[in-house]
């Protein structure tokens, strides 16, 4: 064990360097009874001066086996052009001394206004000794004149001392000379006092350390411990570009057909689709007549390209459904007609992939003119009306931004007739909708749509217990892959919504913005609002939404003392909730009651990954 001692000052008289004393601290090592060591090995600076140069570093033994070392640094101009070590040995110093002359001004003014603020930044707890060295020769009052400046000369009084001392929480010595009395009784017991707290405190903290290690040797009990943090939900990748990109292929709901000049079949589509991405298509079904698209490059691409066959003598037409047959469409353009099939496979996947485009066609069209019309052709049916044709570089488009425009057109077509081929009656009001979208985005109206439901024959559907507003957050996800709840009241019944429907991303939408908006909400505001968080609570767990059931848990038993006034409190108790439902207590911890199985202590959900 050792012992730090950092003495900072000059001790010497300026003006009586001839008469001047050994230093302080040298002194003090070599009469004290309790520090053992001759005057060769006290003094160690000329080892020490090479790695350390600010300070001469003294070593000894006190109290028999306690290292005592010693730094002194008697000139700030040294210490300060090393501050990086001066300031790691001020900062592992177990006792401070600082030293002045009291004969010396500039000794005095040194300590205050150089060493002071730097031993104030990294004073922890350290005791301070403050030592004013020498009898004062003249004790007359300085001058205290405005204009007069130099009283460098005079004495440092004891009331300056004194207050210095203050300043630091410091004690204050005077040491008239650098004697057997001043040094080893007066000096010297107020410096070996500390060193014995120093060794006192660093003895007790050794001893907590090795109780600690120790501890961790021993048997502990078992125990389940809470986590610290709230569990934090994690939301699920979006499917939205397969999910399109395979209604391509499954080949339900298709309401389109394009026939290639000789009125052979050549590849099936959805209305709601192409018109999301073109407005060649939109032009072509009806959506939009040429007043309201005004661009003569569009309305001459949809008549060069498409017509619409309506004729009841058509090949085949006796054999389609008498109640709503696909809308024939023949391809003029027959190497437009030969490439088709790319060109949808390209469309529905989000019309980006213009490489990819350009490989499938140069396959099938070994002319590279009849690729660059084709090409040509299929960014006029991209295009933007009224706007320059922005698609003329493939490549540079492609690494620009690889668009998708189904999360923005088909917004478009919300709630509105356009196309529609079904409708949902809700409170009284009817809701447009296109059977495409919902099939490809929600598997259960894919069953309900293509089964032997009621639902597959019917254009109007009935919806029960789910409010008009809800319905349409709902329909918008299923459009946009986005939704955007007004609060928590509306995100929950979102979410009871998604169950019903099982879209599972949904959920967890809804979920991640309730969690959210209550982690938001500071203390005060959850005293007072109205919303009835075990009601949350209660249909999280039966609508199986594990993940905020388990984080609604945590939540209510981080803020125990605010839900714990509220009247809806009592219905957490085992006999409102369930057998195995949750008990809260006053120690602001959650326990499971005693019939609960082990299972269900460790909740299987994405909250808890390592359970």
């Amino acid at each position: 064990m050792s012992i730090h001692i950092v003495a900072l000052g000059n001790e010497g008289d300026a003006f009586h360097q001839d008469s001047r004393p050994s230093g302080l601290i040298r002194a003090y090592l070599g009469r004290s009874p309790l520090v053992s060591g001759d005057e060769s090995s006290l003094l160690l600076s000329a080892s020490g001066a090479a790695a350390r140069p600010v300070f001469t570093e003294y070593q000894a033994s006190a109290f028999g086996n306690v290292k005592l070392v010693v730094h002194d640094c008697p000139v700030w101009d040294i210490f300060d052009s090393d501050w990086y070590t001066s300031r790691n040995l001020i900062g592992g110093a177990d006792i401070i001394v600082i030293k002045y002359n009291v004969n010396d001004k500039f000794s005095f003014h040194e300590v205050k206004d150089n060493y002071i603020p730097v031993i104030k930044r990294a004073l922890n707890s350290v005791p301070v000794i403050i030592a004013a060295v020498g009898t004062r020769q003249n004790e007359e009052l300085p001058c205290t004149c405005p204009l007069c400046t130099s009283d460098r000369g005079s004495c440092v009084s004891t009331t300056e001392g004194i207050q210095l001392a203050k300043e630091l929480g410091a004690t204050y010595l005077e040491l008239h000379s650098l004697d057997d009395f001043y040094i080893g009784k007066y000096f010297g017991g107020v410096l070996e006092y500390f060193m014995i707290q120093a060794l006192n405190q660093k003895t007790s903290e050794k001893m907590k350390r090795r109780k600690m290690s120790n501890s961790f040797h021993g048997i502990r009990p078992p125990q389940l411990e809470q986590p610290e943090k709230m569990p934090v939900l994690k939301a699920e990748a979006s499917h939205y570009n397969a999910d399109l990109n395979n209604l391509l292929f499954c080949c339900q709901c298709v309401d389109v057909v394009f026939y290639s000049p000789d009125l052979k079949e050549v590849a099936e589509a959805h209305k709601i689709v192409l018109c999301a991405v073109s407005h060649v298509f939109m032009l072509l079904f009806s959506v939009k007549s040429p007043a309201d698209i005004q661009d003569s490059s569009i309305i001459q691409t949809t008549q060069d390209l498409f017509t619409i066959n309506r004729d009841p003598a058509f090949p085949g037409a006796s054999q389609e459904s008498l109640g709503n047959p696909p809308l024939r469409v023949i391809v003029k353009d027959a190497f437009f007609c030969s490439c088709l099939s790319d060109i949808l496979r390209f469309i529905y996947s989000g019309a980006f992939q213009w490489e990819e485009l350009e490989d499938d066609i140069r396959k099938k069209l070994k002319d590279s003119g009849d690729v660059s019309n084709v090409i040509e052709k299929v960014k006029c049916i991209l295009k933007t009306p009224g706007k320059f044709n922005c698609l003329r570089n493939c490549k540079t488009y492609q690494a620009r931004k690889p668009l998708w425009f189904y999360n923005t057109s088909l917004k478009f077509f919300l709630n509105k007739p356009m196309l529609a081929d079904v409708v949902f009656e809700i409170q009284g009001t009817t809701v447009p909708a296109h059977r495409a979208i919902l099939v490809a985005r929600c598997e259960v109206m894919a069953a309900m749509f293509n089964g032997n439901y009621m639902e597959a024959k019917s254009v109007l559907i009935p919806v029960y217990g789910v409010s008009k507003e809800t319905f349409l957050s709902f329909l918008e996800y299923l459009y946009t892959d986005s939704c955007c709840p007004a609060g928590i009241f509306q995100a929950m019944c979102l979410l009871i919504c998604a169950e019903m429907y099982q879209v599972s991303r949904l959920q967890h939408i809804c979920e991640l913005f309730i969690i959210t908006q209550l982690q938001s909400m500071p203390s005060r505001e959850l005293a007072s609002m109205n919303l009835d968080i075990v009601d949350l609570l209660k249909k999280a767990k039966f609508h199986h939404s594990d993940c905020l059931s388990t984080w609604l848990l945590h939540f209510i038993a981080t803020n125990y003392l605010i839900f714990s006034q509220k009247p809806e409190f009592q219905d957490l108790s085992v006999g409102r909730f369930g057998a195995s439902g949750p008990v809260f207590r006053a120690g602001h911890t959650l326990e499971w009651s005693m019939t609960a199985r082990v299972s269900d202590m460790v909740p299987q959900s994405p909250l808890f990954p390592d359970a």
